[in-house]
């Protein structure tokens, strides 16, 4: 699975972790490997403009999506050429996100996070337009994401511990155990 990211927002971001939590949510959406995903950070001003051309609303948003069968090459925000395989485009705006964690209590990265999340449904085809929609949509979301949190703590555990076994193996003279 290809994934790229681009920031230039100007607001530094984990973009590793972004990645992550996309490709752990297009994996759990049992999408392709051959798979191609865009996301791109972009500055309120960039947003806001997306937003208007796009959606005809005013001002920034957190988060859009641009699946590639919706859109016309010469307009995409990082214009390119199809492919069958890309998926399309995902754009975050950090400095919205940030007031958003703020208000809801967490880190600008969980907020990035699910933003993520919320932008690889809309390429695969979900929506929150109706409240039917809203409930699946919100609930597969919040599933992926819960699922990813458990699976990120589960792989720092797991890193501690090896950490933690090596300094225990080089402290007893046992690090390089096949030396001679």
């Amino acid at each position: 699975m290809s994934i790229e990211i681009r920031n230039e927002s100007g607001v530094p971001v984990d973009e590793t972790s972004i990645i992550s939590a996309a490709r752990f949510a297009l994996e759990r959406m049992e999408v392709s490997p051959l798979a191609e995903l865009s996301v791109l950070l972009v500055t309120l001003d960039d947003m806001a403009g997306l937003h208007e051309q796009w959606m005809d609303l005013p001002g920034p948003t957190d988060v859009m999506a641009f699946p590639m069968d919706e859109l016309e090459a010469g307009h995409r925000p990082d214009a390119g050429d199809a492919s069958p395989a890309l998926l399309g485009d995902i754009v975050l705006c950090p400095e919205f996100a940030r007031d958003q964690a703020r208000t809801a209590g967490h880190s600008l990265t969980d907020e990035l996070h699910l933003l993520t999340v919320h932008g690889v449904l809309h390429l695969l085809g979900y929506d929150h337009a109706e409240p039917e929609e809203e409930r699946e949509m919100f609930g597969l979301q919040k599933r992926i994401l819960n699922d990813f949190r458990s699976a990120t703590a589960a792989a720092r555990r797991r890193d501690a511990q090896r950490s933690n076994d090596d300094r225990l193996l080089g402290a007893a003279g046992l690090d390089h155990p096949f030396e001679v």
